[in-house]
């Protein structure tokens, strides 16, 4: 292994070169992707973040820097000076963006050796996802997850540029804050100085960033950290980063309008794609009752019917019941769907019951003979008004659930979205934007008997719902806005309370007695009697949308080292204990559970 000298400096990244540098002496830095030894010739695949460059070896070479070069394994970190040629006649690699080229090396120095790695540094690796995850490092070095974290970098550069044009400055807020009592739970940090005491990882820069604006600042941007201690799934991490922003003066056409602008920036400037603003809208209702879910996927229709009336009071009793106890029947017509064999539909029972259905009806209409799990039970006249209600066709197939709305529409939403994935009804090239609007204000808790923001405590009530807000909270609709993208949530915002008497009513609905507002939030309550402007936001979450943008199912591939299911790092083996004069010195005693 050699010194690396000042004269040693790259003068150009390997994927950079082209016939334009032909004849120039240049020096490339980076890592040995394969040797390849030919006997009288040597060539070697130098790889940086960039791409590849081939390096040759011949006759003509010093001999000490041909044996450098034989002795070289993968992964060996290079450096390498020489003069750029084009490769002999037969030896273009049309595959390569440098397949033309080649540097013929007369400098040569081995920077740092390396044992074989425990997988292959390659794009598109089959490796499992543990072994890459716990030699992440390694795993970073493939080129197809730098140009994930590439790509993450330029799409936070955009967004910053985007949002400084349109008049917002960036803002940090603190990272240790006071608990929360609302949302998830919290990771709590204990205080040194203040034993007994804990700081709270912030869940979002929520209150810090109304107090901007409480401050004057107008506009605020911050690309935030966030912290929930939530269970994992593959669109949530328990670290993860927003594009967090607050506007003062400012009602829901201001912030869909800027939003809007921002994303046709992404894509005009990253995707290289056109997008037609403004996008489409829905309300909260609308959503639930035509797709099941408050986040739907418009690629494909499967939407659901309510056939509650065609069945009500007849003589199927899971279907009648139902009606009669306050629930609802939905389903879904699959188009084509009658050739599905009952082991197909059987698993398709078996996802529903995963979201709390208890079974999933059909119904289907192959030949002219009609099928089903529940016709026996009906008249002609009752079978023919679902056909007609759903749109059951020749060939077609009915899927139909009978239960509470909540657990109706959850398992619908859901089927629907796995129905499209099975019968390849999903056009992967489309970007359905959606904005869905008018949420609940509230949401019943039905374990703790009590109403919940369903976004959080501090949205602004519809107008025209303030006389419910009282009588019927859950008949009260938010100044609330999600923009979903295919089916996924990639951000959420409000309009926010800014009067004292209003906020503190909406504490006292979500149960928070006066005492514990002041103890949580009695700062936010003090900011309020010095004039609060009116204002609101929206915060995107930038690990789904470069995900989304890049085709990618796991946001762990576009994060540099991310938590696996159990919010652990695989690479470092955290969380681990800590150690224990550390935990003397914060005044905490650890109450491990007995194992079993």
């Amino acid at each position: 292994m050699e010194v690396f000298e000042k004269n040693d400096k790259r003068t150009h990244y390997c994927g950079t070169l082209t016939a334009a540098n032909v004849g120039e002496r240049v020096t490339v830095l980076g890592w040995c992707q394969r040797q390849r030894d030919l006997g009288s010739l040597i060539f070697i695949d130098l790889r940086d973040r960039t791409g590849i460059i081939q390096l040759a070896f011949d006759e003509n070479t010093d001999k000490d820097i041909f044996k450098a070069a034989f002795a070289t394994r993968s992964e060996f970190v290079l450096c390498a000076k020489g003069v750029v040629r084009h490769r002999g006649e037969g030896a273009v690699n049309p595959n390569l963006p440098t397949g033309e080229i080649e540097v013929a090396v007369d400098s040569f120095k081995v920077l740092s050796e390396a044992q074989t790695p425990p997988f292959p540094i390659v794009e598109n690796s089959d490796t499992n996802s543990e072994t890459r995850l716990t030699y992440r490092f390694l795993d970073l070095r493939r080129p197809d997850m730098q140009k994930n974290i590439m790509a993450r970098s330029e799409i936070t550069n955009i967004a910053r540029n985007y949002f400084r044009e349109q008049g917002f400055i960036d803002i940090e807020t603190p990272q240790l804050i006071k608990p929360s009592p609302e949302g998830a739970r919290d990771y709590l940090v204990p205080s040194r100085v203040h034993p007994g005491c804990f700081y709270a990882l912030p869940q979002s820069p929520q209150l810090y960033k109304q107090l901007l604006m409480y401050s004057g600042f107008d506009r605020y941007i911050q690309i935030a950290r966030c912290f929930r201690d939530e269970d994992l799934r593959a669109d949530r991490q328990p670290e993860f980063t927003q594009i967090d922003m607050e506007l003062s003066f400012a009602d829901e056409e201001d912030i869909i309008a800027v939003n809007e602008g921002f994303i046709k920036k992404v894509f005009d400037e990253f995707m290289h794609l056109p997008l037609e603003v403004p996008f489409k809208r829905m309300t909260w209702h609308e959503a639930m009752e035509r797709y099941g879910s408050d986040k739907p996927d418009t690629r494909f229709g499967l939407e659901l019917c309510n056939i509650s009336e065609q069945v009500r009071g007849c003589g199927f009793g899971v279907f009648a019941s139902c009606v009669e106890n306050g629930g609802s029947v939905r389903g879904i017509t699959v188009p084509g769907g009658a050739k599905m064999s009952r082991k197909e539909i059987d698993s398709l029972t078996e996802f529903v019951k995963t979201y709390g259905a208890k079974g999933l009806a059909w119904y289907k209409n192959a030949d002219g003979t009609v099928s089903s799990s529940f016709a026996k039970f009906l008249t002609e006249e009752e079978t023919a008004g679902i056909t007609e209600k759903m749109g059951v066709g020749e060939g077609d197939l009915a899927l139909i659930v009978a239960d509470r709305d909540k657990v109706v529409f959850d398992s619908l939403g859901a089927l629907r979205c796995e129905v499209a994935k099975r019968m390849d009804l999903i056009d992967k090239s489309k970007f359905n934007f959606l904005w869905v609007t008018e949420f609940p204000l509230f949401e019943y808790d039905e374990n703790e008997g009590r109403y919940k923001a369903m976004h959080h405590p501090f949205t602004m009530p519809m107008e025209e719902d303030m006389a419910k807000i009282e009588s019927d909270p859950g008949a009260v609709r938010a100044r609330a806005y999600d923009i979903v993208l295919n089916g996924t949530e990639l951000g959420g915002g409000s309009i926010r309370i800014h009067t004292t008497e209003r906020q503190q009513q909406m504490f006292r609905i979500l149960g928070i007695d006066q005492k514990t507002a002041d103890e949580k939030f009695g700062y936010l309550l003090e900011a309020f009697k010095y004039g609060v402007p009116p204002h609101g936001g929206l915060a995107f979450g930038l690990d789904r949308l470069v995900a989304l943008l890049l085709g990618l199912e796991d946001i762990r591939e576009v994060i540099a080292f991310p938590k696996v299911q159990n919010a652990s790092e695989l690479m470092s083996k955290c969380p681990a204990p800590a150690d224990p004069d550390a935990l003397e010195e914060l005044c905490i005693k650890v109450n491990l559970p007995e194992k079993e």
